[in-house]
């Protein structure tokens, strides 16, 4: 793809316009968003993305847009995974339910910046050094292989890290929350509030799903333009979708596992087209590997759809027979 400067212009003004929208309805509204609210704000980005795809298709073609379409279906299953964690910290810190959209969106904008870091520098990499790959995909399948021993966390395994820790010994923090406010006054002194402490909480929690993700978005496409707009369009409406999810995520059982397959495929495809394209000396001579496959991107689009709605379907009826067995203990 020949993406102008322009059309990067205007990409990054038009979605900094829809983030100022979100920000200024917080701002003037602090409020836990309905059913309703949530599932409209979903549809809304969904609809987004699936339109920003076919914007791709007319201009760059079928290929581009379905990378574009397989890279933000990889992102955004990753950053369901992201729910979980943010669920276990706002009940780790007790962050009120109308309060806490703000610190997703925080949360959100903060992911963007640092994601946007990681995909210049990993692009700048791939663009010098193809063995990039092998790492890349070594990196993923020891993720999958992490994740699928481990499972979904919850509240007893989530520690605070050493910035969490620093923050709560070095910074004045108040006892008690203060509404939406980052900072208040308690006997006279200017504190900050613990909502501080729970964005930073949610910023590093962010900085580490995304050494996963920009991996696994790499093997999909290595077009910086798809990459970073498939990465914004997985995050925009990911406030909502916690809202919207709520309880649903604790019946989500096996989406650690479908999330471990979809990373490690896409491990063993970075590994293979490293191999295709090996330059490194130790490695069959320096030559390239004629036997590695090339996966094309519409069989890796049916395999991540595949598994992600195999891992739900059995998430859902293992949830349903786990609380009809419920009912009937209870009952008898």
């Amino acid at each position: 793809m020949d993406v102008s400067a322009l059309v990067w212009a205007v990409t990054l003004v038009a979605l900094i316009a829809v983030l100022a929208v979100d920000l200024l309805i917080i701002g003037r509204r602090p409020h836990e968003p309905s059913v309703r609210e949530s599932s409209l704000w979903v549809g809304f980005y969904v609809g987004l993305a699936l339109l920003f795809g076919a914007g791709v298709w007319l201009t760059s073609g079928a290929s581009a847009a379905g990378q574009f379409y397989t890279g933000w279906l990889t992102e955004y299953s990753l950053s369901v995974d992201n729910l979980f964690v943010f669920v276990i910290i706002m009940a780790r810190f007790a962050v009120p339910r109308q309060y806490q959209q703000k610190v997703l969106l925080v949360g959100i904008v903060l992911a963007l910046v640092m994601r946007g870091g990681f995909i210049a520098a990993g692009a700048a990499l791939i663009s010098q050094f193809s063995w990039v790959f092998y790492i890349f995909g070594a990196f993923l399948i020891y993720t999958a292989i992490n994740l699928a021993r481990q499972g979904e966390p919850d509240e007893d395994e989530f520690s605070e890290n050493v910035l969490i820790r620093w923050s709560r010994k070095a910074l004045p923090i108040s006892r008690s929350y203060d509404g939406a406010r980052l900072m208040t006054h308690e006997n006279g002194r200017r504190l900050f509030t613990p909502l501080l402490i729970v964005m930073i909480a949610i910023g590093t929690t962010d900085l580490i799903f995304a050494l996963d993700s920009i991996p696994a978005i790499f093997g999909i496409t290595q077009e910086p333009y798809l990459v970073f707009t498939a990465n914004v369009f997985a995050l925009m409406g990911l406030r909502q979708l916690y809202f919207l999810l709520g309880g649903l995520l604790d019946r989500l059982i096996y989406l650690s596992y479908g999330l471990a397959v979809v990373l490690g495929f896409i491990g063993v495809k970075l590994v293979l087209e490293a191999l295709a394209d090996n330059n490194l000396p130790f490695i069959n001579g320096g030559e390239h590997v004629g036997w590695a496959p090339h996966i094309p991107i519409w069989l890796s689009l049916l395999v991540i759809l595949g598994t992600l709605l195999l891992a739900t379907a059995a998430s859902l009826i293992k949830s349903a027979r786990d609380r009809r067995r419920e009912l009937a203990e209870a009952r008898g």
